[in-house]
């Protein structure tokens, strides 16, 4: 099975050389894609990963490549690194396909969430369907990941993902006791797309909501119940998660979680439930 996880060991620090940086919130300094983070160690490390957090670089705390490194370094160049390889194209096709296979893998991620929620056989055919497609894209050649159309790949599973999501919150669906400062399900803002900024949500009853692409940045959502709520591509940067019950919530990726601050009392997704800040 592909794994879905980093694995830094396996890795010759793409996600540090090929991705460009901007100074602001989340970086202390501006970088240029495929030049080498000055975090970067010669042995593929980085020297300041117990310590990114505070030091300005919680974009790096946030960032998963989904296990895409380590293909791309195993398999799609076959152990060869960017660093002393005779051939001087070598980095810049390395550093290439990272973005590619990291945008498979992630759907691969939500692919593999989908056929968990077993909503129905059809729809659960279809999604291990897809699976086993984007899994052989992201294990082709290096050519061919170039050549990819990632958002034409897109476009195919985002359909699926979303007839799951309607048919799990739709069988969730039956009343419910509003708990904390109340229901917020008939609240017009809670929509997909919401720009909920900064939004007072806490204790609030988010039950089987549709919160796809929302932008939740610093929202309060303390107490809140996300059981059976649709989170795909919501932006949870600095929201307040502490105590929130985010485990039954839908199509949850690590750096969502990454992002926002959690705390012993968040009850989180299966996998993810280690990255509290505290």
């Amino acid at each position: 099975m592909t794994e879905l996880r980093p694995d830094c060991a396996r890795c010759v620090g793409l996600c540090c050389v090929a991705l460009p940086l901007t100074r602001g919130a989340d970086f202390p300094v501006d970088k240029p894609g495929g030049v080498p983070c000055g975090n970067l160690l010669a042995d593929d490390r980085c020297g300041i990963h117990d310590r990114l957090a505070e030091t300005g670089w919680r974009g790096c705390v946030a960032y998963d490549c989904f296990g895409a490194g380590q293909r791309v370094t195993q398999q799609t160049f076959a152990g060869r690194t960017w660093r002393d390889d005779p051939d001087p194209g070598l980095p810049g096709r390395m550093f290439a396909a990272l973005p590619v296979v990291h945008q498979l893998h992630e759907m691969s991620y939500l692919l593999a969430q989908a056929i968990s929620y077993d909503a129905a056989p059809d729809l659960t055919r279809r999604c291990r369907q897809l699976a086993a497609e984007v899994d052989a894209l992201a294990g082709g050649a290096a050519q061919d990941l170039l050549a990819l159309d990632v958002t034409a790949v897109r476009a195919r599973v985002a359909p699926a993902l979303r007839d799951v999501s309607a048919v799990v919150r739709g069988a969730g669906r039956s009343p419910r006791h509003t708990r904390g400062r109340g229901s917020a399900r008939t609240d017009r803002r809670i929509r997909p797309g919401a720009d909920l900024v900064g939004a007072r949500l806490a204790g609030a009853d988010l039950h089987g909501v549709d919160l796809r692409g929302a932008l939740l940045i610093a929202a309060d959502l303390r107490d809140a119940d996300l059981t059976g709520a649709d989170l795909l591509g919501a932006d949870l940067r600095d929201a307040d998660l502490r105590g929130a019950r985010v485990s039954g919530a839908l199509f949850v990726t690590p750096p969502q979680l990454a992002a926002a601050r959690t705390d012993e009392r968040t009850t989180c997704p299966p996998g993810v439930n280690d990255l509290h800040e505290g």
